[in-house]
């Protein structure tokens, strides 16, 4: 099972120390088979060592240059960063990310080598439009993906149930999953208000291989009762 954590903007460089630290020391009893990922805001990424991968949220598709605001190559490369997120509907929607914008990001840190979860969803109103209408607006956004990439791991996070305390239904999960799962054979986690309280019905769905976390990945505590459960 793939737990990832994702921080967006909050915690501090040392707040991120602390809480990396500590969860080092708890997974030392993790399953052997289990994968955790944390994803800090860029001002907290950092050399730190335990049995998890750090991964950026974001980067520019370029080893360094004129971009101001951004982070590329060159900066991921001093803490031996190799693994990033891709896509998410926060990106898309407040930044503007096209389509374009992500394939591009998409080919460029895939030509690297980076390992990517790349990110989808739908908004209420398609959900709302019902089964086909969600999986022609999901499958449209693997547009220009190679789908093939060895170092691929696919979070389905339906934008409507993310940060709301709204999860998906076991029922539209699994059926979501399984419509992707027949269009693709790469790792398939879920993300969109996943707690502690509702972990292992969703990781028990058939078909999801594990977890994108948003805001009950903040707390170390809360994190790891999830990875535990």
């Amino acid at each position: 099972m793939i737990y990832a954590a994702n921080f967006k903007t909050n915690h501090t460089r040392q707040s991120t120390k602390t809480y990396l630290e500590t969860l080092a020391q708890k997974l030392a009893d993790k399953r052997t088979e289990d994968r955790v990922f944390i994803f800090p805001p860029a001002t907290a990424l950092d050399s730190y060592s335990g049995n998890f991968t750090v991964g950026a949220q974001n980067a520019y598709p370029t080893q360094n240059g004129a971009f101001t605001g951004e982070i590329g190559l060159e900066q991921l490369e001093e803490f031996g960063i190799k693994t990033i997120l891709i896509g998410h509907s926060e990106r898309r929607e407040y930044l503007k990310e096209d389509q374009e914008t992500v394939v591009t990001k998409y080919t460029y840190f895939m030509a690297h080598g980076f390992e990517i979860i790349y990110c989808i969803g739908e908004p209420l109103e398609v959900r709302e439009a019902g089964e086909k209408a969600v999986a022609d607006y999901l499958l449209s956004q693997f547009e220009g993906i190679d789908l093939s990439y060895e170092k691929l791991i696919v979070a389905y996070e339906p934008i409507w149930a993310i940060g709301t305390g709204r999860s998906a239904t076991v029922e539209e999960i699994a059926s979501t999953h399984a419509m992707l799962r027949s269009n693709m054979d790469r790792p398939l986690l879920y993300g969109g208000s996943v707690k502690p309280a509702n972990i292992k019905e969703i990781t028990a769905i058939n078909g999801v291989d594990g977890v994108l976390v948003g805001s009950a990945s903040l707390d170390v505590e809360s994190f790891s009762e999830m990875i535990f459960a």
